[in-house]
């Protein structure tokens, strides 16, 4: 929503909103995974317990690299 003279009354950009949602969710799926984990390893299943730490890096991963974008869009309004 923009005012009359073109400025806008939202405090954050649609943009920074839903990198600002991704990571919230992938730092959701990091603390999933460490119970996950947990159970895995209360199994005695070492193949899941190596499966789920990847799956949990991989959200690490991509929490980072979403975390560049989110910096670049709320610098320059853009990527």
């Amino acid at each position: 929503m923009t005012t009359g003279n073109g400025q806008s009354q939202q405090p954050i950009s649609n943009l920074e909103y839903d990198f600002i949602t991704v990571l919230h969710n992938k730092a959701a799926a990091v603390q999933s995974y460490d119970r996950y984990i947990q159970d895995a390893q209360e199994a005695n299943s070492q193949p899941c317990v190596e499966l789920f730490q990847k799956l949990r890096q991989s959200e690490i991963d991509e929490a980072h690299e979403i975390r560049h974008h989110l910096q670049a869009v709320m610098a320059h309004g853009k990527m």
